[in-house]
């Protein structure tokens, strides 16, 4: 009884540290795993990040065997606005950078876009003139592709010659300010508008209370100022070149050949007709600063996240637009 006694507590002891000794081993091989992922992890990401260093090089032209002159290529594609796909401030670097590029023999803006904001664009307008300024012998061209209208026909006035496709559509040159009315929805409804404001015009042109003769009258006066300056950035950039009994600042868009014919622009020709014909340099180089996904993610979250704040400060569903 003794000597069975006594083997069951050896085999139980031998089972206990086989047992622990099982655990150590999977615990090891776990750890070793785990190592194991994170440097393949840390290989992937140096080998992804090499390879973006190596792209980015290679547009900007420093790789071996890339000709020692380009066209530089800015995109302006979409609606113009301080975060949008076009900003100002991502349009003035890539301008920076094009000009300041050695091999950069020609600028090329190429546009479709409907427009978007009066002050973005005349901060992208004013820009292209001071580099054509300090850059005298690197001309900026314009290409409109499907559309070159508003705020984005405002930014290739600029240019010291717009080329079209014979389909483009070009122009709308005027300004405008939209919203909707809820006055009798909320009427029916049984809604009360309740606001309180320290100054008589603050909730000017309010989309929530009946329309103001005086606030109205403003608004155009602004509109009308607004457009003046548009016309103006137009006719400085175009000069003779606009037909003078041509009714071309009404706000209607044409196709790219009556453009032409209008003085709105000058030719028919694409980036590659442009960059080969004109410029005599086909290399063509994207100068673009495109936004990174993951900022465009961030700023899709912020927007659904922060959405309601602007109407807390006072802004209304009305927005101002070059059209």
């Amino acid at each position: 009884m003794a000597d069975t006694e006594g083997g069951s507590r050896d085999s139980g002891w031998e089972r206990s540290v086989i047992e622990r000794f099982a655990r150590e081993v999977a615990r090891d091989r776990r750890r070793s795993r785990r190592w194991g992922i994170f440097f393949r992890l840390a290989f992937l990401t140096v080998a992804v990040a090499v390879l973006l260093v190596l792209a980015g090089v290679w547009e900007l032209g420093e790789m071996p065997g890339r000709s020692d002159r380009h066209t530089a290529l800015i995109e302006i594609n979409g609606v113009i606005e301080p975060d949008g796909p076009v900003s100002a401030d991502s349009v003035i670097a890539a301008l920076q950078d094009a000009f300041k590029d050695k091999r950069t023999v020609g600028v090329v803006l190429r546009i479709n876009s409907p427009g978007g904001s009066p002050v973005q664009a005349g901060i992208i307008y004013d820009e292209i003139r001071r580099q054509r300024e300090l850059h005298p012998k690197i001309p900026l061209y314009a290409v409109i592709e499907e559309l070159g209208a508003s705020g984005s026909y405002y930014i290739a006035a600029a240019a010291d010659r717009i080329y079209v496709d014979k389909a483009s559509l070009v122009g709308s040159i005027g300004v405008l300010i939209d919203g909707f009315g809820f006055v009798g929805t909320m009427d029916k409804l049984g809604v009360e508008r309740r606001q309180i404001t320290a100054g008589s015009h603050k909730g000017f042109l309010d989309s929530f209370k009946p329309l103001n003769e005086d606030e109205l009258a403003h608004a155009k006066r602004m509109l009308a100022e607004i457009h003046e300056q548009f016309i103006d950035a137009v006719r400085r950039g175009r000069g003779e070149r606009l037909k003078p009994d041509a009714d071309v600042f009404n706000g209607l868009v044409w196709s790219g050949t009556r453009s032409i014919e209008l003085g709105l622009a000058d030719a028919l020709g694409s980036l590659d007709y442009v960059a080969r014909e004109v410029i005599k340099a086909e290399d063509v180089v994207d100068f673009s600063h495109h936004e990174a996904l993951l900022d465009r993610l961030a700023k899709t979250v912020g927007t659904s996240v922060g959405g309601a704040l602007p109407a807390s400060l006072g802004a209304r569903p009305q927005s101002w637009r070059l059209r």
